[in-house]
This record gives structure tokens, C-alpha cells and sequence, in this order.
């Protein structure tokens, strides 16, 4: 990959952005090339390609942060930033010598296909394929949105702790959307495949099959009988993703919510916050998952991270800026949508590790209660941990049998107190990929659980 800044360029630039003093700085230099194709109403929509090329420049200065970005990544228009930004310290004036040192990605994913190397026909092939699925599956089909993307982004990151690093990030997703609807009756069924992959990700993932999951899903429902409602046993299937551990668990361990008071697990380092069996894991370096990375967007490599062992609380996901504030290093967890925007603590690729029960025995073992196979969207809060969630796809489970599908199920709950009673965890783990919003920014995230039981839970029903 050829280099967007030179480390000799990049030293002075640095260098005038702490000319005014200051504890840290740092340049983010991105060119990212995109494809989006969407499809709706049974007809391609829309298909955009374009280039997108900037640069943030960051000076932390007494735990305040100044930052601006460019669309000029010249090296004339990179000072002209770097001095607006360097105003803002005002700490002490004179000059600052800096050694960079070029350092390579402390590993990579191996892409087959960069998809900018793939024409748009085959692209859109693959979204009118899916389309075309998911309409043919049932007559109760009525609406059907398919949408494409992938992005090849080339970064470099360079600050005055004398990091160089660049590297290029490849990913590939493709969601389906259906509403079905019987006349009296309206339901969804939603499904997605992503990754840090390029088109071959199509080898493995069929977007025939994926639309036809999201189809059968949609009309399962129409047919389901309105779900129980009041406390029972939950069962959540690996397949149903991590959604749970991400909303209800995993923001409140980003340190920057932490540090605010925003998280219910502020303070709580060391402290049983979960039971026994249960161990949560945010990991950037799992190969071609949809959160991973080599490294973060400050340049430090991305690592796994066990935030909650065996019950306890191990520690937080940090940035730069947090860890300072703790005298610690960074988790590699400094994430941002693009150059406009600074750094802040994201989730990669974050999970409750697998445990010792076989699926199909946490069924038999449950009386009766709720089987979710796919979770909706919902929403937490993070300083309480209370949450309330939407099940796409559920059934009941009478006398350790999945039996009826049910529909309109909620989950209401509090993260913590449903970490601290899952007592069994089974040997499985399914992923699902999303779009994580944080503060006005979307970054790329999966999250993962295996099959959890959860012996009581307040489900929300409907009433007909």
C-alpha cells in the first residue's frame, strides 16, 4: 500500500500541533472507497460508488481535546490544520522534536476479492438474487429490501508517542429485509452477513439463503399465536446474537461512560458482577469478523480484551484519552466513523464465551418458558442497566420441548441482575453483525453469546 504521509512529514506536523504545548496529538488520514446498491419495490434503487479523503488532527492538552479535519491531505494543508488545533492548548510555547518510527500491523486478514476490483453487475447479480428469493418464497411477501455494501479503506495513523502505522480495511455486508402480511396481520423478518472480507465472502454466505431466512422468518410469525406475557424462564439461542451482552452489557464497560458515571459498572473492578459461568470478551483480532481490526484508529493494535471473568469484573474497553486519565494503556479500543470525528471507546467484536452445555440439554432441563431465536432491536439504559428488548422470533417451550412460535414478545430486564442469574451456558456461539451508534457515529461491530438460560425474566406479550 502506498503511503498517504510520509513519517518525516508527519513528525512536523505533529510537531506544530504541540507547539503550544499539550500531552498527546495525533493525525488520522483515511482514503475510503465505497459501494452501496439497494433495492426496493422489486427494482435496484439506487447504486452509488465514490471516494471519500480526509484527515483529523487531535491535541489532548490537560484532558481537553482539540480537533479539526480537512479534505486537503497535502502536507501544506495538514500544517494549516495543525496549526488551528495547536491555538487551542495555549500550554507553553517552543518547539517539539519527534522520532516516528514506522511500525507494521501486528497481523492481517487474508482478502481474496477487494471488491473494488469487482464490477458493479456482480454486485448487483448478488442483490437481485436475494430480491428475487425472498418475493418468490410466499405469496404473503409484500415488501422486500435488500441492501449492499462493502468499503476498502486505506488508513494511516501517526501521533507523538512515535507511532507510524498504515494499513487498508476491507469489509462486505449484505442485509435483507421483508414484511409479510396476511391481510390482518403485519411482520418482519431481517437478516445480515458481514465481515472484514471481501467478495468472497459470497463463497460461503448464499444471499438466495439468507433471503429466504428472512422470508420464512416474516411469514413464521403471521402464524405464530400472540406470546405469553408475565416472568418466565428465557431461553436464548445462540443464533439469536449478542444483542443482549452488547445493549445491556457491553456500553456500560466503555470507559468513557465509566469515567462520566454513565454506567452501572463504574467502580466495580474486581467486583462479582455476573455469575459464575459467565465470561465476557471484546476481541479485534478474531480473523475476518466484522468488528476486527490489526489496529484501532489511534494506531494501537487491537486486542482481546476479557472484561468480565468467571463473574467478575476484569476491566473496561479504553482509548487513549481514557486510559490516560487511569495511568493505564489503551485496550485498542479507540474507534471513530471517519476523520470528521475524534476517537472514543467502541466495542470490536464482543461476547460471553462459550460453556460447558450441550443446546439442546438447557432445553430439555427447561420446563417451561420462552425459546428466543432471534432478537430484535431495544433499548438500555447505561447508568441503570435496564432494558427492554423486541423478539423477532420465539417460541414456547413446554415440558423441555420447543412446541408453538409466538410473536410480539418483548424482554424487560436489568443487565446486570440477568448476568448475575444465567445458570446454564451452552457450548455454541452465533454471531450477528450491526452498525454500533455512539455518540452520533456508527462503526462496524459483531457480538456473540451461546445458548443462555436466564430462570426469570418479565416477557411482554399482546393482547388480541
Amino acid at each position: 500500500m502506498n503511503r498517504i504521509l510520509e513519517p518525516s512529514d508527519a513528525e512536523k506536523i505533529l510537531s506544530t500541533a504541540l507547539r503550544n504545548g499539550g500531552d498527546f496529538a495525533d493525525i488520522f488520514i483515511e482514503r475510503k472507497k465505497g459501494t452501496g446498491i439497494t433495492c426496493e419495490a422489486d427494482k435496484i434503487e439506487r447504486v452509488f460508488s465514490g471516494l471519500d479523503v480526509g484527515a483529523g488532527i487531535r491535541v489532548i492538552y490537560n484532558g481537553n481535546t482539540a480537533y479539526a479535519y480537512t479534505n486537503d491531505i497535502t502536507f501544506d494543508g495538514l500544517m494549516k490544520v495543525a496549526e488551528e488545533v495547536s491555538k487551542a492548548a495555549k500550554v507553553s510555547s517552543g518547539s517539539v522534536t519527534l522520532n516516528l518510527k514506522q511500525k507494521d500491523p501486528p497481523y492481517s486478514f487474508e482478502i481474496k476479492e477487494v471488491p473494488d476490483m469487482v464490477s458493479v453487475d456482480k454486485k448487483v447479480d448478488i442483490v437481485s438474487k436475494a430480491n428475487k428469493a425472498a418475493r418468490c418464497f410466499d405469496s404473503r411477501v409484500k415488501q422486500v429490501t435488500v441492501g449492499y455494501g462493502d468499503t476498502v479503506q486505506e488508513v494511516t495513523v501517526a501521533n507523538s508517542e512515535g507511532t507510524y502505522i498504515n494499513g487498508k480495511r476491507v469489509r462486505t455486508r449484505l442485509i435483507v429485509n421483508v414484511v409479510a402480511s396476511d391481510g390482518k396481520h403485519i411482520q418482519t423478518g431481517f437478516e445480515s452477513a458481514g465481515g472484514f472480507s471481501g467478495f468472497e465472502l459470497y463463497k460461503t454466505v448464499s444471499p438466495v439463503e439468507l433471503a429466504r431466512k428472512a422470508a420464512a422468518r416474516a411469514v413464521l410469525m403471521l402464524e405464530a399465536k400472540p406470546a405469553p406475557a408475565g416472568q418466565m424462564t428465557v431461553v436464548m439461542a445462540g443464533e439469536a446474537g449478542g444483542t443482549m451482552i452488547h445493549e445491556a452489557c457491553g456500553h456500560g464497560l466503555e470507559a468513557d461512560l465509566v469515567q462520566k458515571k454513565l454506567s452501572v459498572y463504574a467502580g466495580k473492578i474486581g467486583e462479582k458482577v455476573a455469575a459464575d459461568i459467565v465470561t465476557v470478551i471484546d476481541d479485534a483480532t478474531i480473523p475476518n469478523l466484522y468488528g476486527s481490526f490489526p489496529f484501532d484508529d489511534e494506531g494501537t493494535e487491537g486486542q482481546k480484551t476479557v472484561l468480565i471473568e468467571n463473574g467478575v469484573l476484569r476491566s473496561y474497553m479504553y482509548d487513549w484519552l481514557t486510559a490516560s486519565r487511569e495511568k493505564r494503556k489503551s485496550t485498542g479500543n479507540g474507534r471513530r466513523e471517519s476523520y470528521q470525528y475524534k476517537p472514543i471507546p467502541r466495542m470490536t467484536n464482543t461476547y460471553i464465551a462459550p460453556g460447558s452445555y450441550d443446546p439442546e440439554e438447557i432445553i430439555k432441563k427447561t420446563n417451561k418458558g420462552l425459546y428466543v431465536k432471534k432478537m430484535g432491536g431495544g433499548q438500555v439504559n447505561t447508568t441503570t442497566g435496564d432494558f427492554a428488548f423486541e423478539v423477532s422470533e420465539g417460541y414456547l417451550i413446554e415440558n423441555g420441548r420447543i412446541t408453538a412460535p409466538v410473536r410480539g414478545a418483548t424482554l424487560t430486564g436489568n443487565g446486570p441482575q440477568v448476568l448475575q442469574t444465567i445458570d446454564m451456558v451452552g457450548n455454541d456461539l452465533g454471531w450477528a453483525i450491526g452498525t454500533c451508534g455512539k455518540d452520533g457515529q456508527g462503526v462496524p461491530v459483531s457480538d456473540a453469546q451461546p445458548t443462555i438460560r436466564i430462570p426469570k425474566l418479565i416477557v411482554g406479550g399482546i393482547l388480541e
